[in-house]
C-alpha cells in the first residue's frame, strides 16, 4: 500500500486520481483550503486523511501544516489543484497575477520543499499536473500560461536536483479536459460547453497512475495527453 498526498482532490482530474488510488487500497492525504472543505473530502473518500492549507497563501503553508499531524511516510506528492482566469495582458491587474502564480506555481514549490525530506526516504514521486498551456501560450491565456511555464521549469529543475536521491518527477500536460475548470474556461470564452467533446478526467487519471506505477528502472518525465477522435 502506497501513501499519496493530493491537491485538488475535490473535482475533475484530482477526484478521478483520488478515487482510483483509494479503490485499490492506497492511503490518501488530501489537502483542503479550510475545515469545511476538509469535511467534504472526508465524506467523499472515507478513511482518507486531510490537511488544511490554502494554496492561495503559500507563505502560510509551512505554519499551517506544522500545526497538524502529517504523514510519516509519503510515496507520492500529486500537484493537481489549479486556477485559471483568462484575459488580455493589458487588462489583467496584479491581483489576478498574484493569485494565479500563488496557486499554480508558488504553492506547489513550497509543498514540494516541505515534503521533500519524507519523499527522499521513500525514493518517492512528485507529479505536477501541468497543461497544454505550459507548452504553448495563446492570446488571453498569458497569466495562466506563465504559471504553467513556470511549473514546467520547477519540475525540470527538481528532477535534476533530486535524481541522486531517487525522487522521480513527472510533468503531465493534459489538453482540454471535461472538468469544472474547463466549464469555467468556456464561460470566460463565451462558448457553449460540451463535456463529451473533451478528454474524460478518468483518461488523465490513467496516465498519472501509469507514471506512478512504472517500475523503478524507468521514469516518465513528461507526458502529454490530448483529446482523441
Amino acid at each position: 500500500m502506497a501513501t499519496h498526498l493530493i491537491t485538488g482532490a475535490g473535482s475533475g482530474i484530482g477526484a478521478a486520481v483520488a478515487a482510483r488510488l483509494a479503490a485499490r487500497g492506497d492511503e490518501l492525504w488530501l489537502l483542503a483550503r479550510d475545515a469545511n472543505r476538509a469535511a467534504v473530502l472526508r465524506k467523499l473518500y472515507p478513511g482518507a486523511n486531510t490537511l488544511i492549507g490554502d494554496l492561495a497563501v503559500p507563505d502560510r503553508l509551512s505554519w499551517a501544516l506544522g500545526q497538524q499531524t502529517q504523514p510519516v511516510r509519503l510515496d507520492s506528492l500529486l500537484h493537481i489543484a489549479g486556477v485559471v482566469d483568462l484575459g488580455l495582458v493589458g487588462d489583467l491587474g496584479t491581483k489576478v497575477w498574484n493569485r494565479t502564480l500563488a496557486v499554480n506555481l508558488v504553492a506547489p514549490a513550497e509543498l514540494t520543499r516541505l515534503f521533500l525530506p519524507t519523499l527522499r526516504v521513500t525514493r518517492g514521486h512528485v507529479v505536477f499536473v501541468n497543461s497544454g498551456a505550459g507548452l504553448t501560450a495563446h492570446p488571453e491565456w498569458g497569466v495562466y500560461a506563465a504559471s504553467k511555464f513556470g511549473l514546467r521549469a520547477l519540475a525540470d529543475s527538481l528532477r535534476g536536483e533530486e535524481r541522486g536521491n531517487g525522487v522521480r518527477v513527472t510533468s503531465v500536460y493534459p489538453g482540454r479536459t471535461a472538468t469544472p475548470m474547463q466549464e469555467k474556461v468556456h464561460a470566460q470564452e463565451g462558448k457553449p460547453y460540451d463535456a463529451a467533446a473533451w478528454i474524460d478526467p478518468e483518461s488523465v487519471a490513467t496516465a498519472i497512475v501509469t507514471a506512478l506505477d512504472l517500475p523503478r528502472d524507468a521514469t516518465i518525465t513528461d507526458l502529454t495527453v490530448r483529446p482523441g477522435g
